[in-house]
């Protein structure tokens, strides 16, 4: 009963969002700023997680919610409402970052001196802020695994669907993602290493 109980309570939100999306589909824009403020903080970690551009997060998140009020009609309910929203997320974000790199190909990216002078070790006091830091250190791929998984919940057919590859290609992007994410946070954190490394069961 309790399992059952469970289950029912976590099909509520997602019965609520399809609802959403029905009203959505026939033009309710009262339903599409509803939409916006369930997903807007959702998509816009997400996002950040994915690119270093800040600045280009809301441009993203408004793309990808103007997508969801232009084909709320062409969900089929063959995911989750949220993998849905999310691969649309993920794909206009890379589409725009690509653009963006094709279009400033010559910028000059902060060095390994420029790092040393913000000093993170000296900035940073607890393993999240270490974590922030190390995630830095990650491709765009990578990121996104682990926000995907560890921080929205999202299981790896749902990221295979997001991302559009194959299952064990996230796999494969997780495996390499925690290993890397693993050496980068004692390596940030060296004075405090055995500390760091007790805590970093959680990538496990």
């Amino acid at each position: 009963m309790q399992l059952l109980n469970s289950q029912w309570a976590e099909c509520l939100p997602e019965r609520s969002e399809r609802k959403l999306l029905r009203r959505i589909a026939a033009r309710d824009r009262e339903a599409m700023r509803e939409f916006y403020l369930l997903y807007y903080r959702r998509l816009a970690r997400f996002l950040r997680r994915l690119t270093r551009r800040h600045d280009l997060v809301d441009e993203i998140v408004n793309d990808a919610l103007f997508v969801v009020w232009q084909k709320a009609s062409d969900f089929r309910g063959d995911s989750r409402v949220s993998t849905w929203i999310m691969g649309i997320a993920y794909r206009r974000g890379l589409s725009l970052l690509r653009a963006e790199s094709r279009a400033h190909e010559h910028m000059v990216l902060p060095t390994t001196e420029d790092q040393h002078l913000r000093d993170p070790v000296a900035e940073q006091s607890d393993l999240a802020e270490l974590l922030e830091s190390a995630l830095e250190g990650l491709s765009h791929d990578h990121r996104a695994v682990l926000e995907l998984t560890c921080h929205l919940g999202h299981s790896c057919g749902e990221i295979a669907a997001i991302m559009d590859r194959p299952v064990n290609t996230v796999k494969t992007r997780m495996f390499h993602a925690r290993n890397k994410l693993r050496a980068l946070v004692p390596a940030l954190a060296a004075p405090r290493g055995a500390h760091i490394d007790s805590e970093l069961t959680l990538l496990h």
